[in-house]
This record gives structure tokens, C-alpha cells and sequence, in this order.
């Protein structure tokens, strides 16, 4: 029944947060959503517990668009317990620094792509 619950509370996050888009998430998806069918993103994907900000199921990549704020306090600890339970669920995971994707969200988005269809 937790689980479920779970389960439940993870799915109405992941829908929350696709309303509420950071600005890089927000600008990778609009290049993402559009890549030739080949591959195929979903974006704030529940996981478990966890929702990640985009997720390629054939290539079983997770990425995480990282803010300022993972630098601080305990959330590096968090990232890295949170990445390992990810890992251990069969997904690789792929960090990028929010700063890149304002930079060069293309860029960014040609790196990703290429990463899925390499693997």
C-alpha cells in the first residue's frame, strides 16, 4: 500500500513540476521535444520516490538539469543518494550544470542526443 501511495504522490509531483519548469529545463525541452523520432524524451519522468527533469527510456538515461542550489548544504549528499538508488534501478544518470544549458541549450541538446543514440 506505501508503495502505491508512493507511487501516487510521485506522479501528481512529476505532473506539478511539468507546470513549473525551471527556464533551462524549460529551454532544452523545446529542442528535445522536437528530435527526429529516433528518440524519444519525456520530461519530469517519476521514478520511485524521485521525478527526474527529462528521461530516455530506450537508452535508460536520466538527466538532471542542476541549479545553484545543488551545491549547497546537504543537497550534494541528497544528488549522489538519490543517483545511486536511480543506478540501482538500471538507469545511468547524466548531470548538467543549468548555467551550460543557458549558455548553448542546443549544444547541449546535440550532446545529449548523441549520447542516447550512441549507447
Amino acid at each position: 500500500m506505501l508503495k502505491q501511495a508512493t507511487a501516487l504522490t510521485s506522479y501528481k509531483n512529476a505532473k506539478r513540476l511539468r507546470r513549473t519548469m525551471s527556464l533551462p529545463e524549460v529551454l532544452l525541452w523545446q529542442i528535445l521535444r522536437k528530435q527526429p523520432g529516433y528518440v524519444k524524451f519525456r520530461r519530469q519522468h517519476p521514478i520511485g520516490r524521485y521525478v527526474l527533469d527529462f528521461y530516455v527510456v530506450e537508452s535508460k538515461l536520466g538527466i538532471e538539469i542542476d541549479g545553484i542550489a545543488h551545491d549547497m548544504g546537504d543537497q550534494p549528499k541528497r544528488d549522489e543518494e538519490r543517483d545511486q538508488w536511480i543506478e540501482a534501478q538500471g538507469i545511468r544518470m547524466l548531470r548538467i550544470a543549468a548555467k551550460d544549458v543557458l549558455a548553448d541549450p542546443a549544444a547541449v541538446a546535440d550532446s545529449i542526443v548523441r549520447l542516447c543514440t550512441e549507447r
